[in-house]
């Protein structure tokens, strides 16, 4: 593919090398560093003038450090006269923070950070988005320049397939009311039933308690979920779906972010396992978690970028990429 070049930012190196040898190129030189202070500082080592440039940053680990070097790189290719700049962003920051959700006067105090980060992209000078399974889809309104919502669905339907052997006996469930549009997609392409359950929270990563609506029993329950942070409600719905008599449960995520508690409670709940995509590096939890397991996404984003480069249709992925 002529004129294009493809960067990495310092968050998830090993996707972007894969993302790269899937699409034949090699990973354009950048050099990031930070001063004494922990400023952060970007040197572009190739010329970018004219190029179509996409720049992979997934929103993990030192978020607010990766979400301004990935700002500052959009910035330094856009002034270096590059032709468009895409940021392709596996896990996007602050999807989370996508509305005002508080309950009282203090509703009218809440951030809305996903817009303000929406709008921090734009000004550095992205002329297109491409992310993963967001959060919340009202997000891709948050921005007046074009965002491609790729999904995990097609990698996750393989996966099970694949490696769940009494597939055709399981049942997809989400662990809250939210879920419920994704399950039920999954669920038709399966031709299996689904089941959700409804959780009440006291407060933020902490569930009140669940109560689940449809019927697991003697049957394979599959988990499904855009993100688990603490897994204090996946871990808590795996305890449900095994009183409520399922023979197995597993858990497939396309974040697993897996903070503070979560690779404990993982390993003393009642998963066969916890798949995630590699949105967000996985290597170092795999090695305390031997549940953990990793879907590899790095196809679905490289024709992504074939795609937007050849000026190709990118929803055509939604269902249909070679995996």
């Amino acid at each position: 593919m002529p004129n294009i070049v493809l960067f990495s930012g310092s968050s998830h190196h090993d996707l972007s090398q894969r993302v790269a040898d899937r699409l034949g190129l090699e990973l354009g030189k950048v050099v990031t560093k930070k001063f004494s202070n922990q400023e952060t500082s970007v040197e572009i080592g190739e010329s970018v003038r004219g190029e179509d440039v996409y720049i992979i940053q997934s929103g993990c680990g030192e978020i607010n450090d990766n979400l301004m070097e990935l700002l500052i790189m959009i910035n330094a290719c856009k002034i270096a006269s590059s032709s468009r700049v895409t940021a392709v962003i596996p896990c996007f920051p602050y999807a989370r923070q996508d509305k005002k959700d508080k309950v009282g006067k203090k509703c009218s105090r809440a951030p809305i950070s996903a817009k303000l980060v929406a709008n921090m992209l734009s000004v550095a000078g992205a002329d297109h988005i491409i992310t993963m399974d967001l959060h919340a889809s009202q997000i891709q309104g948050f921005f007046d320049i074009p965002v491609d919502n790729l999904y995990a669905e097609p990698a996750v339907l393989q996966w099970i397939k694949e490696n769940i052997l009494e597939w055709r006996n399981c049942i997809i469930v989400s662990p809250d009311a939210g879920g419920a549009k994704r399950v039920t997609s999954i669920a038709d392409r399966l031709n299996v039933e689904f089941a959700l359950i409804h959780k009440e929270r006291k407060k933020a990563n902490e569930v009140d308690r669940m109560v689940l609506v449809g019927d697991v029993k003697d049957r394979v329950a599959i988990l499904v979920d855009d993100m688990a942070d603490t897994c204090g409600t996946i871990c808590h719905a795996a305890d449900k779906l095994v009183s409520a008599g399922a023979t197995k449960v597993y858990a497939i995520l396309t974040h697993g972010i897996f903070s503070g508690p979560a690779i404990s409670r993982i390993n003393n709940a009642s998963f066969e396992a916890v798949v995630v995509t590699n949105t967000i590096p996985q290597e170092e939890k795999m090695k305390h978690c031997p549940k953990i397991q990793f879907i590899d996404i790095s196809m679905i984003l490289a024709e992504a970028i074939r795609r937007t480069h050849n000026g190709e249709s990118v929803s055509y992925l939604f269902s249909h990429v070679p995996l």
